[in-house]
């Protein structure tokens, strides 16, 4: 198996340059990967620790590094080293620049900015967190969209997600012989539409026997008895069909995680919020 250390540096955050290189390096099987972070690098002496680290564990270098200087200097000290290295940023800034025909800023860190969007993104995080596992059903009206399903389909981490692209995500689980709260009554989409926008609501379901296997690790990981209605396989889908008639007489969506990543439940999610808007 081929193995490739990855130095990834930044003069902000790091999140940019990390998930570029997630993405591309997620195309390659049968290559191992050891990441290397260097985030915050503002000084040609970090330059400096970044390239003796290098020499220590032989790769490539990708960075972000929007200051022309240090920018620069790393390059030079990688040419000089013979290490392989890459600004993902630069195509893009530069093919921006040519077509707008204006020069770009260099500000590390700008796409951080405590602006009006960064705000929003904090106070969506606390309604996420507030609004967890069925709590604050008071304002639920106040939420951008409600995720329901049962036990260990994602509801969390999908909410969690959404709420760092500035969406109020709350979510509810289905449990069985639970009466579902009433609040959602009111957000029944075969109804007359009147009012304020209702929050779009949508249920998310799994495959089975890979939801059963999934709860088995979990009770497993918390030293729990195993053998339970929780991890019926009969249960278990009498659960998920109960779920989907809920959401089919509610007239909510339902999507199937089965296969599918928290970035693209989330991205259906969006596209729905977006159909709904229009």
């Amino acid at each position: 198996m081929l193995h490739l250390h990855l130095h990834l540096v930044s003069d902000s955050t790091g999140d940019t340059v990390h998930s570029m290189a997630r993405a591309a390096i997620s195309q390659f099987e049968g290559v191992k990967f050891s990441e290397y972070n260097w985030p915050l690098i503002r000084t040609p002496e970090q330059i400096d620790g970044i390239l003796d680290a290098v020499k220590n564990n032989s790769g490539i270098v990708i960075y972000t590094l929007v200051d022309d200087s240090l920018r620069l200097s790393l390059e030079q000290r990688c040419i000089q080293a013979n290490i392989p290295h890459l600004s993902v940023l630069d195509p893009i800034m530069a093919f921006l620049g040519n077509y707008l025909g204006v020069k770009s800023a260099n500000r590390p860190g700008r796409q951080h900015a405590m602006d009006k969007e960064y705000f929003a993104r904090i106070e969506a995080m606390h309604y996420a967190i507030s609004h967890d596992d069925g709590q604050g059903l008071w304002d639920l009206h106040e939420a951008d969209v409600v995720i329901i399903g049962v036990s260990r389909t994602s509801k969390t981490p999908t909410c969690i997600y959404l709420a760092n692209r500035g969406l109020k995500a709350a979510n509810i689980p289905f449990v069985p012989n639970v009466e579902f709260p009433k609040e959602l009554q009111q957000f029944n989409n075969k109804s007359a539409t009147t009012g304020p926008k209702k929050p779009l609501v949508v249920g998310l379901t799994k495959d089975p026997k890979s939801l059963v296997q999934i709860r088995k690790n979990r009770l497993r990981m918390i030293a729990k008895q195993q053998e339970t209605n929780y991890t019926d396989i009969e249960i278990v889908k009498k659960e998920l069909a109960n779920c989907r008639k809920l959401c089919s007489k509610n007239g909510w969506p339902v999507i199937d995680v089965s296969r599918r990543s928290i970035e693209e439940t989330a991205a259906t999610i969006l596209h729905y919020k977006k159909n709904q808007s229009a």
